[in-house]
């Protein structure tokens, strides 16, 4: 009889503990912290928030002795949510129940921008695929530590010595992984610019005959341009394109497209700009059904020079235009420069060549002597602008590879994700919580936490160089935040201002969703709208 009367002191003191917790159940607004622990739902077993339980009235009235002979407080009603809670709770409701999540799992944090509080918490520490939203966490690191201020500078040098307009040596083209030179997004960075700029210093040097040969050091960065985990059907397409030691014209390339009249038919390729000289694209397009959309897919290789485009394109009577990674932008880059130095009357005796070129004979790259001058790339708050604002993939991976040769003098990939998560881990962000492949988010093998992401962009609030990252955001649906999307993810983060003049940070993904990426998007953005 005492056990069972110990058993059952023991057990309501317990009760009555849990029933003051502190630490909220997953999914509970902020509100609710300290109240009862929240239900769940049937479908998902999701939990909803606590406010939303209620104990029978006998139940909430008992008391019991304690070990010591004094009673327990009866435990606290619980707390009322805010109204923001209530309608994220009945939100998030109808999305576990939707036919699209059966399956899918998400992770879900926001925070009050001014007081820190979480308003709300739902497996906020769960790693997940982040898509393109892993681009706040390696622009933010990047303007840290190289400042928003740093420029590439790609270097125009040469060995021997200059003589009556004769350059008795070779021209060197010493590249520095820029990753916008080339780009038609900058004033100063387009071909047409870069190729003139090149010509002045040329001039200035008075060079009008090269005896050695055209060099291209383009080896600042490894050989390999592509991060693990990356997928083989997005090699060949403008987002797969990797960072090279040279990157020219964003490593992309525009092709021109014309379907047939009958579905079946094969398409024609009507342009390819820039072209690809020497270069062969094997095209298996056909003409699909009316309305089918672009269904095309490129294949193509880093560094090799056949590729091929399948798939199809709709019968709308109309050209559409798609867009393929550049397999070999160095190539492509010192090709058109001896082109321009035929142009400019600047005889070249010798021949082109690259680092390549020297690895596959196996023998060792020549170094120049001088620097005649250098073509500096724009600052990196504008590469982060557009970075961030159309998601380029390849600035990401030429930040991450840039970051890792600053910090360490070696420019591979997963050094600069080591800097990037060690960046991270000492401002506080937990070490398991950002495990990361590349710099751009396009490996499915990442995996980021939405409470690591708000940590994130919370600390990008209180540096001077915050400006210039929030202007660098998208706008969507009338919020701050950058998205991101691959196979089965969607995912945003950012920031938003409610009715009620509060600033709210906030992170928001969702894996393996089934169906249409667009759907489960609109359902996103009608939580989000609750914020507004």
């Amino acid at each position: 009889m005492m056990r069972t009367l110990l058993f059952w002191i023991s057990v309501t003191v317990i009760s009555a503990r849990a029933a003051g917790q502190t630490t909220p159940p997953a999914g509970t607004p902020a509100a609710t912290r300290g109240a009862k622990a929240a239900t769940k739902t049937a479908t998902t077993g999701a939990a909803t928030p606590a406010a939303t339980k209620t104990a029978p009235a006998a139940a909430a009235a008992k008391t019991a002795p304690t070990a010591g002979g004094a009673t327990a407080k009866p435990a606290q009603a619980p707390a009322k949510p805010s109204p923001l809670g209530a309608r994220l709770a009945q939100a998030l409701k109808a999305l576990r129940a939707d036919p699209q999540m059966t399956h899918a799992i998400y992770g879900f944090y926001i925070k009050d921008s001014a007081t820190g509080k979480a308003i709300w918490d739902e497996n906020s520490q769960t790693g997940l695929a982040p898509a393109s939203c892993q681009k706040v966490i390696v622009s933010t690191a990047s303007l840290e530590l190289l400042g928003e201020d740093f420029q590439y500078q790609t270097r125009i040098g040469y060995d021997g010595s200059i003589q009556n307009g004769v350059l008795r040596g070779n021209l060197y083209i010493i590249a520095s992984g820029d990753p916008s030179l080339g780009s038609w997004r900058y004033a100063g960075s387009r071909p047409e610019e870069v190729m003139e700029a090149i010509h002045s210093i040329l001039q200035a040097s008075g060079i009008t005959r090269i005896e050695g040969n055209l060099l291209l050091d383009d080896h600042t960065f490894p050989l390999q341009p592509v991060p693990r985990g990356w997928v083989w059907e997005d090699l060949g397409n403008y987002y797969g394109a990797g960072a090279q030691g040279l990157n020219w014209h964003e490593n992309q390339y525009d092709l021109d497209l014309e379907p047939g009249d009958r579905v079946g038919d094969s398409v024609r390729i009507v342009a390819q700009r820039p072209a690809l000289e020497g270069d062969t694209l094997l095209n298996e397009l056909t003409t699909g059904p009316k309305g089918s959309g672009d269904q095309s897919n490129i294949y193509w290789a880093p560094l090799t020079k056949l590729g091929y485009v399948n798939g199809s394109i709709p019968a709308d009577g109309k050209n559409i235009t798609i867009a393929g990674s550049i397999p070999d932008p160095g190539r492509l880059f010192i090709n058109a420069l001896a082109e321009n130095l035929k142009t400019w009357n600047i005889a070249l005796d010798g021949s082109v060549q690259n680092s390549l070129d020297y690895t596959r004979a196996h023998r060792a790259f020549p170094v120049f002597a001088t620097v005649m001058g250098s073509l500096p790339s724009p600052s990196l708050d504008s590469l982060v602008y557009w970075f961030l604002k159309k998601s380029i993939n390849l600035y990401g991976e030429a930040l991450a590879r840039t970051l890792a040769l600053q910090k360490t003098g070696t420019a591979a990939t997963d050094t600069g994700v080591s800097v990037i998560r060690d960046f991270w881990i000492k401002r506080g962000v937990e070490r398991t919580a950002f495990h990361i492949q590349d710099g751009s988010g396009l490996s499915p093998q990442n995996r980021v936490t939405a409470f690591g992401l708000v940590q994130v962009l919370e600390y990008a609030r209180k540096r001077p160089w915050f400006r210039a990252f929030y202007d660098a955001l998208p706008v969507i649906d009338g919020m701050t935040m950058k998205s991101g999307s691959i196979g089965g993810a969607r995912a945003y983060a950012g920031y938003v201002g409610g009715k009620d003049g509060r600033k709210y940070t906030f992170a928001f993904i969702i894996n393996n969703y089934d169906g249409n990426g667009t759907e489960i998007q609109h359902k996103m953005w009608k939580i989000l709208d609750e914020l507004k």
